[in-house]
Formats: structure tokens, sequence, C-alpha cells
């Protein structure tokens, strides 16, 4: 094992004036070895501390830092994780990834597995990459949440779509953190005819059984591109069996809102669109704790949205103002509703939405946040697109410059000769920037 690499040592620190130095290597704390950054949280809480280093030539040394309170140790390490991230292991018949085009930026191909990611930035994992000596560590520290990629509760059947023998003791796995009180969000993408109908009813009967600690689950579809050539063939949710996976997580929902006072089992909000169905009242969500798998966030938006505008109080004489909104398919017909309200309330104000195709991914792809930069050029150019183009944030990468197609947001501008304003996914702040205020 690499012990972690110290690359800065911030002046006045704790850790500073310990003499600690970049160049060296982080071994203990207090002679709990440390692998990564979650021991490194986990030990370094006390206010008194012994660390192990050794340095490029290899000589050991400790040093003792006394720091008061929370105040920060004040070292930075190689990378965020003290380690390097956990690539996926399994092969799955569905993978999102396994459907990209060539040619994207590489950090695309990337598929993370990493129970440390999960516990810090809310990824999914199979469970099929945790080690004993990591699976012990999240029971030892009560670790929560761990989120789970569960798709199917039957091992055979969960091991042919993950393509990963490991992938069968998901199940036992998620037991033994139930039995030690760690507390799991879970989701299930449902593949028409493999994990759906029957084996949707025996996941859901299986993961009830460790509630409390299964604590969400979220069902949604699976997502297709147009580049799965060589790949196992599945096909995409009709309406009828999106309407039928509705009904089916609905009833067990409604039970288990009987029985323990929530729902615990929601349908993602592509489910409803697919299925023609109209999206449950506001209240249906309880906390919205499956929110960022799409589940609720359409009617959060519209909630968040009607909330904004009762309480901005806007002058007898507004400047007249257009704009226009880009989006996918999916929301597409909330955006045109949240408009009318608009325009309702400001006749000065006129907006325009337009659903952008995606063509780059396919037809079956209908999510913002998957758009390009590409097919919003081709498609928006000569359009009459007002003052400015209005696009979800979620389209770009982190930080906000580019489109998954490394089309940046000044060449849009250019191409459009319109400015682009991004908008978090944030009712509040739509609203405000339909009606051309600063968000």
């Amino acid at each position: 094992m690499e012990h972690p690499l110290i690359i800065a040592c911030d002046s006045g620190s704790p850790a500073h004036r310990a003499g600690i130095t970049p160049g060296e290597r982080l071994i203990s704390i207090n002679d709990n070895p440390i692998a990564d950054v979650l021991d490194y949280m986990y030990h370094s809480a006390e206010g008194s501390l012994s660390m192990e280093l050794i340095d490029q030539n290899g000589k050991r040394r400790r040093v003792n830092i006394i720091r008061e309170g929370y105040e920060p140790i004040g070292l930075s390490f190689e990378t965020y994780l003290m380690d390097k991230p956990r690539a996926c292991a399994n092969k799955c018949i569905f993978c999102f990834i396994d459907q990209l085009p060539k040619g994207l930026r590489k950090t695309l191909y990337f598929k993370d597995d990493d129970a440390r990611l999960s516990f810090l930035m809310g990824n999914y994992i199979t469970l099929t990459n945790l080690t004993e000596r990591e699976l012990q560590r999240i029971i030892d520290l009560k670790i929560s949440p761990v989120n789970i990629s569960v798709h199917t509760t039957n091992p055979e059947l969960r091991s042919f779509m993950l393509q990963n023998k490991k992938a069968a003791e998901g199940y036992q796995i998620m037991r033994r953190l139930a039995a030690a009180g760690i507390s799991m969000n879970c989701q299930i993408v449902i593949v028409p005819s493999i994990n759906d109908a029957d084996e949707l009813e025996r996941s859901m009967r299986d993961l009830i059984s460790l509630f409390p600690q299964v604590a969400s689950v979220s069902v949604v579809p699976v997502g297709i591109t147009k580049y799965r050539q060589g790949l196992h063939p599945i096909s995409p949710c009709t309406g009828k069996e999106a309407a039928d996976i509705i009904k089916a997580v609905d009833s067990f929902g409604n039970m288990c809102l009987e029985k323990y006072g929530t729902r615990v089992f929601y349908c993602g909000d592509e489910l409803y669109l697919k299925a023609g169905l109209p999206l449950p009242p506001y209240e249906y969500y309880e906390d919205f704790p499956q929110y960022e798998n799409g589940v609720g966030m359409l009617r959060a938006l519209e909630y968040e949205f009607r909330a904004e505008i009762e309480k901005i109080e806007l002058p007898s004489k507004i400047s007249p103002f257009s704009f226009s909104v880009a989006t996918g398919a999916a929301a597409e017909g909330l955006l045109i509703n949240l408009l009318q309200i608009i325009e309702n309330k400001c006749y000065n104000i006129k907006g325009s939405v337009f659903k952008i195709r995606n063509n780059f991914f396919g037809e079956h792809v209908d999510v913002a946040g998957l758009i390009t930069g590409g097919d919003i050029m081709s498609q928006l150019r000569d359009k009459p697109l007002g003052e400015r183009l209005l696009i979800p944030a979620c389209m770009l990468r982190h930080g906000g410059d580019l489109f998954l197609d490394d089309v940046s947001l000044g060449e849009l501008e250019n191409a459009l000769n319109v400015p682009i304003l991004p908008v978090p996914n944030d009712g509040a702040m739509l609203a405000r920037a339909m009606l051309g205020q600063k968000l």
C-alpha cells in the first residue's frame, strides 16, 4: 500500500507548527493506519494527534499535533480520496457509459464504484468492489448512509445483470449492513422483461424487510442510447410497461405508508412521463429522499417556482423582456406551464420553450442533462430566441464551461448570437431568470 502523499501544508496551521512538510507521506494517526480520506477524517477528529510520517528517502518519524476545537489540521493531499478512485468491476448489461460514442472526454468513460464516494458525494455503488476491510470499516465507523444500486435482490439475476459473480452477494451484504444499523438508500434500474413484474415485487419485499435501515428506494427506467452495437439486446420502457411499474410501486409504497408511516418506494419522474400519467402531488414525495435520482424533481421545481412567483413584488410597469428556454423532451410540458404563469403575471414578458431532440444520443434519451451543445446549435440556429437563452445548468460539466460534446458555452453563444444563462435546478432561480432578474 502506498501511503497518502502530502502536497501542501497551510502556513500557521497545526500541521505547519508541528513541522510537517510537503513530500512526506502519512502512515498513521494515533497508531491507526491511514489508507484514504475516510481513515483520515475519522482518526483526525481528536484534538491530540500523534502522526507517523515517512519522507522520500524512507526515513520515518513521529510528530505530535495539538489543536483547539475544530481547527483544521492544514494538510492537503495528492488526491481528494488520498488514494486512487475505484473503477467499476461490473459489465452491466444496461450500463450507460458502455453506450457512449467514441471521441468524448476521457473522464466520461470512467466508471466509478467507490464506497468512499458513496458516503462523501452521494454516488451509488453495487457493493461488488467492497473489500472485507472496507465493509468492516463502514460497520465500525458507522458510515451512513450508503447509496446502493440494487436492481434486483435475486442473486442469480443480479449476477447476470451486472455480469459479475460477486454481484450475487449484494443482498447478503445489505443484510449485514442493516444488522449493524447502517442506513441505506437504494435504486432499481428497470430493464423491461428482465427485472420488472415478479422480480420487482420480490426485490421490494426483500428490501422492505430491511426497513428502517433501507430508508428509501427509487425505481427508474433504463436509459438507452443509439450506440448499443455489440451489447446485450434490451428495450426501453413502453408506455404500458411504465404504467405497470408505477402501479406496482405505488401499491407497495401505499402499503408501506400505512404500515411504517413512509412509502419508502418511489418511481422516477421519467416513468410517469413515459406512461402519460400526471406526476404525484408535492406531498407524495415526503422529504424527497431520492431527489438526485430524478424522483420528484419536476414537482419540486414547480413548487419552488410558484412559491417564488407569489412573493415577488413586480413594479406597476415592467420593461418589455423576451427570452427563450432550451430543454429536453422530459421537461418540455412543465416549462410551458411555468412560462404561462409568468406571462399571465407580466404581460410585457414573452418567452418561448424549445424542445431539443437528442440526435447525439438518440430518440430514447429525453433528459436535459444529456443534451449536447451541437444539438442546441443545429436546432436553434436562426430561431427567435429573444434577449437571452436559458438552459439548465446540468447540461454543462462541473465548472459550467463545456457540454458533453466539448462545445463551449462561448461557442454556442457566438453561433446563436444570444447571451446564454445556465440556470441551476431550482424553481426560484428559474422564476427570477424568466423575469430577467439576477440570480
